[in-house]
């Protein structure tokens, strides 16, 4: 099973997390996103577009503005991608565990 790399990837940056976080809270403009940061509008601008390529976050007009919000469906990916991973860690993690050690053998 393929692992999708964009989620990791896109949250790999800590300004993108911070800013994925920040709409997990509520919808926000840039203008509103770049007040929280210490960056500018358009640094969080191409944040954005990464998250947006990402799948990760959805924009929609609103008069002069765009908001941006968490995308139901692309939290769904990133949830399934978490799920996965942590599934194959558990598998590995239970074979380390039932290896005899060599004090055993």
């Amino acid at each position: 099973m393929a692992t999708n790399a964009k989620y990791w990837t896109a949250l790999g940056d800590p300004t993108r997390r911070t800013i994925f976080e920040l709409l997990v809270e509520r919808p926000c403009s840039v203008s509103g996103l770049a007040r929280a940061l210490p960056v500018t509008r358009p640094a969080v601008s191409q944040h954005l577009k990464v998250l947006r390529e990402a799948g990760l976050v959805a924009d929609t007009r609103s008069g002069k503005e765009r908001i941006y919000r968490i995308d139901p469906d692309g939290l769904a990916g990133l949830r399934a991608e978490i799920d996965r991973f942590w599934l194959k860690t558990l598998a590995a993690y239970k074979l380390a565990v039932e290896q005899p050690t060599k004090d055993e053998t």
